[in-house]
């Protein structure tokens, strides 16, 4: 890595404390949080994620537009905060660069970095003269140093001054790795960050090469495996060129698909960068590209993957679970090409979880909040696997699941998520058929055109179908008709697709009215509801279902168990913690409404709902469970339910307006 001495210096005089580091972290978290929303937000919103005062979220706005002057990357105003695109491009620029921002954070990554380089160790009184900083300074920062190395197999060793990283180049390397990803863009790896870290020439070249590399030895290409990957490689081409080459690979087998993809992995690193990687290095770095970026089989029909790459016992455990799912959940995961492709998955995700090397997955948050039913089918599925497999999946691993899941239910639902549609067009020659073809070609992926009317007098009521698009002006404006041109134009194709979200979506919301209404109780509603911990809450709610005979201890335990394996924060707001077998003895839902968020795996969430399923409630579970996800989408709305929740029959108030909309 390009070391900067005098950088880090620079970097040490100006901060000596820790809380530079937390405070580099909540501002990346609330850019991150901005980045996601449409317009402005206010400070107390932004508050509430971040688990802050409005006080310190103004500061963090005024710390991060300083650190990017003159440009803003966050736009103030009277309704709150935005963010400016043109000025969060800079800062992430500048982040990306591994000592572009002088913060204590960099300033404490600088000085693993030089321990990691000097094998003999470096001298506290020696490093802080050179850095012109006090020697209770390093002191401070090497004990969290020392905190950062717990839970790896690096150690500091010291003897009077001196003080030494002791540990493997395996181990130094995960760690230059891990630091990295915290560097740029929380944990998003971008080839200009690695360049500029890492070495002179460009990665993009690089990266095309190998990639068509993989794909003509009939790889499938992960390219969301794919950067951490090409992080590792990195970081090995820089210590081979300071004579650190890499321990020998035991864990790594040298199979002969990681003799193949080594073959082409050493002529392009030596093209690219004129760099010879050792043994060590190559064999390692295959196993990685084979295990956590390709798929054999690319375009081969399932059964010669079962027949050439598939282990009979993982395509056993896999329908296994598969089965279970379907018949659990009530969806349709039968299909053998589905079946064979996630085996193929699994067995590069056995292999990952038993190195404890697990892929990263930037879709993780964004698959949990916005598909949370299959994110369950996708844990229901990993829990039999882990068992198989004597592994631990965690969520990035599962969200890999959740895509195949989803992908596989998505092909079988286009056709009947289809809106049904009128075209109101008055007949003039053949203008209304026109039309028909255009909507079809524009719109045909969401809408189904059932019927045509030519009439100008229209019996408007007796139309039937979810969505109607006229040229004829309607007698009143309704939110399922929609004026068009008789020349279908791209504002027109915009205004259809905005309405056909509206119509699902209200659709959706109204379906679980009543459903999701008759499953709340006043003894199950807790307002301001105070627990040390997500297993503590989980408690205090099992508790109130118990003394209402809805569960038993087994349920609550198994809630629990759930809870360990990935949190039950689906959005931002709110928990959902439930068991995966649904053996309540009725389904209800026991909620707390707090005005003090609590942490809850990671987030900090206001209401927390523990669900409750009993066997007759399966077929309800799919519809309910989404959409009282959905409900909780909005902060404005759980705001509003927070704010006017006092008690059980205003919750209900509140959850029935949010619902109408």
């Amino acid at each position: 890595m390009v070391d900067s001495v005098e950088r880090f210096a620079r970097t040490a005089r100006r901060s000596t404390d820790g809380e530079g580091i937390v405070a580099r972290e909540k501002h990346d978290r609330m850019l991150g949080y901005l980045a996601g929303r449409d317009g402005w937000t206010t400070a107390t919103e932004v508050a509430e994620v971040l688990g802050v005062t409005p006080r310190s979220v103004r500061s963090y706005v005024t710390a991060v537009n300083t650190r990017t002057a003159p440009h803003d990357v966050v736009e103030s105003g009277p309704n709150g905060y935005r963010l400016n695109a043109d000025g969060y491009a800079v800062y992430r620029r500048r982040a990306a660069s591994a000592f572009e921002s002088e913060t204590p954070r960099d300033r404490l990554y600088g000085l693993v970095r030089l321990l990691i380089s000097a094998p003999s160790g470096i001298d506290v009184h020696e490093t802080a003269q050179r850095l012109h900083v006090s020697e209770s300074t390093v002191e401070g920062d090497l004990g969290r140093v020392r905190a950062m190395l717990a839970d790896t197999a690096l150690t500091l060793d010291r003897s009077g001054s001196t003080v030494t990283m002791a540990g493997g180049e395996t181990e130094r390397r995960r760690l230059l790795s891990r630091m990295f990803r915290d560097e740029t863009d929380r944990g998003i790896v971008e080839l200009e960050a690695l360049q500029r870290a890492f070495a002179p020439n460009e990665f993009s070249p690089f990266k095309g090469e190998l990639l068509e590399a993989l794909t003509a030895r009939g790889y499938y290409v992960n390219e969301y495996g794919i950067a951490n990957v090409l992080l590792h490689i990195a970081i090995a081409i820089d210590r081979v060129t300071k004579d650190r080459p890499a321990e020998p690979a035991d864990h790594a087998p040298r199979t002969p698909e990681v003799e193949a993809v080594a073959e082409d992995l050493a002529r392009l690193v030596d093209a690219h960068f004129h760099v010879a990687l050792g043994d060590g290095d190559l064999v390692y770095l295959s196993y990685l590209l084979v295990t956590r970026v390709v798929t054999p089989g690319s375009g081969a029909p399932a059964e010669v993957l079962v027949d050439d790459y598939v282990n009979q016992d993982d395509l056993a455990a896999v329908r296994q679970a598969v089965d279970r799912a379907g018949r659990e959940y009530l969806v349709d995961l039968s299909d053998e090409d589905f079946i064979v492709r996630l085996t193929l998955h699994v067995q590069n995700l056995i292999r990952r979880a038993q190195d404890q090397s697990y892929s990263r997955n930037p879709l993780t948050r964004s698959i949990k909040t916005s598909y949370p039913m299959i994110y369950e089918l996708a844990v229901f599925i990993a829990s039999q696997l882990q068992r198989h497999g004597s592994i631990i999946i965690n969520d990035d691993e599962i969200a890999y699941i959740a895509m195949h899941v989803g992908a596989q239910l998505e092909q079988k639902a286009r056709k009947e998520a289809l809106l049904g549609s009128t075209i109101v067009s008055a007949g003039y020659y053949d203008m209304h058929e026109v039309l028909r073809r255009r909507v079809e070609s524009q719109l045909g992926d969401v809408l189904d055109v059932r019927s045509v009317i030519t009439r100008t007098d229209v019996d408007w009521a007796a139309i039937d179908t979810e969505l109607v698009l006229t040229t004829i002006e309607p007698p009143a404006p309704a939110d399922g008709i929609v004026v068009i041109q008789p020349f279908l134009t791209a504002a027109d194709v915009e205004r259809v697709r905005s309405a056909v979200s509206r119509v699902r979506r209200s659709s959706r919301l109204s379906e679980i009215t009543d459903e999701l209404l008759q499953y709340f109780h006043p003894d199950l509603f807790l307002r301001n509801a105070h627990a040390e911990d997500e297993e503590g809450m989980i408690r205090l709610l099992g508790e109130r279902m118990i003394a209402q005979g809805i569960i038993d201890e087994s349920y609550l335990t198994a809630a629990i168990e759930r809870e360990r394996m990935s949190s039950t924060a689906f959005t931002d707001t709110l928990a959902v913690p439930h068991a995966m077998a649904m053996t309540a003895h009725s389904t209800a839902i026991a909620i707390a409404v707090n005005e003090t968020p609590m942490e809850w795996g990671g987030a900090r969430v206001s209401v927390v709902a523990l669900v409750a399923f009993s066997e007759s409630g399966r077929a309800a579970f799919q519809t309910v469970f989404d959409q009282f996800v959905e409900v909780f989408s909005e902060r404005s709305s759980v705001a509003r339910i927070i704010r006017r929740s006092e008690d059980f029959a205003g919750f209900i108030d509140e959850l029935v307006h949010v619902i109408d909309g």
